[in-house]
């Protein structure tokens, strides 16, 4: 079972600045519908800080540390998070497409309704992360460690799991179970007896099993 962030938020202030920053500190402070797009915030660090109905639309977040945050209603289209640390963070109906997370940290995490398209967690790392309620339009998990990873009244269409590598990761509650590639590595992961049967004919194709009826006798 993933452990769920412990998200305890301060009382926060207003943000009242005119845009981010590379490498900029915002600590205890709210954003509320402010618009990013194209913005650099290279390396900053949020420590208790909320995020609510912004815009993201390529923003350049690449390295940027979260830690004991909330992104309510966030949107946007290919925002760069490559190399990002995320701590205890809450992502809640967001809204995104072409979200880079390739090489990042995830720890206590949940995503929380929504749906992001093409999501690239390549090579990242999750810890005790949940995705609930939410829909994954082509995510890739090529590379990735999964541990204590929950996937809850989910949508997963045409994921891609290649070379990922799992440890205790739960795909039982997924509504929608769509694996385009890697489905010899769900080594590690549990699903349930439906699942199962769903997804023979993948398992029965990766071990070079032809299935067919049988013939008829005359």
């Amino acid at each position: 079972m993933a452990r769920l962030p412990e998200v305890r938020l301060p009382p926060l202030r207003p943000y009242e600045g005119c845009g981010l920053e590379p490498e900029g500190d915002y600590d205890g402070l709210e954003f509320t519908e402010a618009d990013f797009t194209g913005q650099s915030a290279r390396g900053a660090h949020f420590l208790d800080c909320a995020m609510s109905r912004c815009v993201l639309d390529e923003a350049r977040m690449g390295r940027a540390r979260f830690v004991d945050c909330v992104l309510d209603g966030v949107r946007g289209v290919g925002t760069d998070l490559a190399g990002a640390g995320l701590r205890d963070v809450e992502v809640r109906d967001a809204r995104l497409g072409g979200t880079q997370l390739h090489g990042a940290a995830l720890e206590r995490v949940v995503v929380r309704g929504g749906k992001i398209d093409y999501l690239n967690l390549r090579k990242a790392g999750l810890k005790d992360v949940t995705f609930e309620g939410c829909v994954l339009v082509e995510a890739d998990f090529g590379g990735a460690v999964l541990e204590r990873v929950v996937f809850r009244d989910c949508a997963l269409r045409r994921v891609d799991f290649s070379a990922a590598r799992m440890k205790d990761v739960d795909l039982r509650e997924v509504g929608e179970l769509d694996i385009a590639r890697g489905i010899e590595q769900l080594s590690g992961a549990v699903i349930s007896p439906s699942q199962l049967l769903d997804l023979a004919p993948a398992f029965a194709a990766q071990i070079g099993v032809r299935v067919e009826p049988p013939l008829g006798f005359g």
